[in-house]
């Protein structure tokens, strides 16, 4: 009988762990093997193959995934995109609809409006602020809702309690991306989510060497989910699923730190006479920040900011700065800067990043565990003067 634990951290150290060690190893050994030996299986996705996603690696790590979020079951895929689009091509058919919130991920933002309309799947954008407009965008047809936890890049907080509500009121399935809370602040199923999604890229696994993603909800979407991963092929290596595996044992102690520090530099970055707005939930002054206080346990890494001379002020700031670097991304141990409108939703023309709100000028940082003072002090020299800029 699997063990259980009752603190996340615990679980993120023990949760999924074979038992017993094998050949007492501490850690769980890389089993970089494409196939296993026949062993009497009468089903094809009961065959041992990495593509599906059964190795002793994945099957770990699956265990792991679905207890952080007190899910009954986990699946790991070869991307965060993996895990959306194999889950949203498992939920949806020809001439079903969708409603999704209207500021999204742009990968996610691409899926949706140039892929899925090619498998007959249409979708209707909705204001994850506004309740009451969802039900005028319903359909005879409408199938699921989606949602992320916090907007990248402008860290909105969708009415996520009126959201499970709506999705059992009208039969649908509620899907919701947890990538910028990770399970510390934010645990979706416990909330009445159906499926929370992430992209293990970012905090899961928080080094920054390995792409991967995760689907975590019901056994039975996630074994309909798998079946899709398996012929889609968007399985995980074995050697990326130890990374990965290893990677999350420190989840806590890295996001816990992340929260407290973006905080301070959020305070920092609102105070400063250069900067005209800050994104940041912890902040008193965000829109949503008693909704983030009520459903969060922490506000995450993530902040986005404006600065008063706009675009040229904030390549200025870019340039100028010297302790991040200048990347896509997000979640790992070293604190990244960007400008989404050249990375994350470069995809979206100019003309929907404007009606989301993301200007070319909006600069996106995820910090890191570098000392915070450091990047404060080093926010501070670069900010210098730029608000003289236009």
């Amino acid at each position: 009988m699997a063990k259980t634990y009752k603190h996340l951290e615990t679980k993120l150290i023990h949760a999924g762990e074979p038992e017993p060690l094998i050949h007492g190893a501490v850690c769980i050994p890389i089993f970089q093997s494409a196939m296993f030996e026949y062993s009497g299986e009468e089903s094809y996705e009961d065959l041992r193959y990495i593509r599906l996603n059964n190795t002793p690696n994945h099957i770990a790590l699956h265990e792991k995934l679905a207890a952080l979020e007190n899910g009954e079951y986990a699946l790991v895929t070869a991307s965060g995109m993996a895990a959306i689009s194999s889950s949203l091509l498992t939920i949806l058919s020809s001439g079903d609809h969708f409603l999704a919130q209207d500021c999204l991920y742009g990968g996610t933002h691409d899926l949706i409006t140039k892929d899925l309309p090619d498998y007959g799947i249409s979708c209707d954008f909705i204001d994850g602020n506004d309740p009451g407009s969802w039900e005028y965008k319903l359909r005879s047809t409408t199938k699921a809702i989606y949602v992320e936890t916090m907007t990248n890049p402008l860290l909105q907080v969708a009415h996520h309690k009126a959201v499970v509500e709506f999705a059992r009121a009208h039969n649908l399935v509620s899907v919701i991306d947890n990538t910028f809370a990770s399970p510390i602040n934010f645990r979706p199923l416990d909330w009445g989510f159906d499926l929370s999604i992430h992209s293990c890229t970012k905090y899961l696994n928080g080094h920054s060497d390995i792409v991967a993603g995760t689907a975590i909800g019901r056994s039975d979407l996630i074994e309909s989910i798998k079946r899709r991963v398996n012929h889609l092929g968007g399985s995980l290596d074995p050697h990326a699923c130890f990374l990965l595996h290893r990677g999350i044992k420190t989840l806590a102690v890295r996001v816990k730190y992340q929260n407290q520090s973006a905080l301070k530099i959020a305070q920092f970055l609102e105070s400063h006479h250069a900067v005209a707005s800050v994104n940041y939930p912890g902040l008193e002054s965000h829109t949503q920040h008693h909704r983030a206080s009520e459903l969060f346990d922490g506000y995450s890494g993530m902040l986005s900011f404006e600065l008063e001379g706009g675009l040229e002020a904030a390549e200025a700031f870019i340039q100028k700065t010297d302790l991040p670097i200048v990347a896509p991304s997000l979640g790992g141990i070293e604190t990244l800067v960007t400008r989404p409108a050249t990375t994350s939703h470069a995809g979206l023309s100019a003309r929907e990043r404007q009606r989301l709100g993301i200007s070319d000028s909006l600069v996106r940082v995820s910090v890191g565990i570098e000392a915070t003072e450091d990047i404060i002090t080093d926010f501070g020299q670069a900010l210098e003067g730029l608000e003289s800029l236009s």
